[in-house]
């Protein structure tokens, strides 16, 4: 279960971060609303992975998966442009991520 906290952790990073550009600097109540419930939810579900996880593994996989999303969110919904040069470093992360799973102890 603390994997999947983690990797739900994640989802909502990218949830709030995408919320919070949907709320137009917090002008948008509703988008702004969600924005804060996905932090309390990734903050949260962070937290809970960290009863059991090492912070040196849990902080990175967290923030990875949150960078990853947001940038395919980015590209999917709000059309930004990235190099093909930058789609290897996000190849990177993911298998950055995946390596930090495969050789955890946990």
């Amino acid at each position: 279960m603390t994997w999947l906290y983690l990797t739900l952790a994640g989802v909502f990073e990218v949830v709030w971060a995408t919320s919070m550009k949907l709320s137009n600097g917090f002008g948008n109540i509703w988008w702004s609303v969600v924005t804060f419930i996905g932090m309390i939810l990734s903050f949260g579900l962070l937290a809970l992975s960290l009863k059991e996880l090492p912070m040196s593994l849990a902080y990175p996989v967290w923030t990875g998966v949150g960078a990853v999303g947001s940038i395919v969110v980015g590209v999917l919904f709000f059309g930004d442009k990235i190099s093909l040069l930058t789609w290897l470093f996000v190849a990177l992360l993911i298998i950055g991520i995946i390596g930090i799973k495969i050789t955890s102890q946990h």
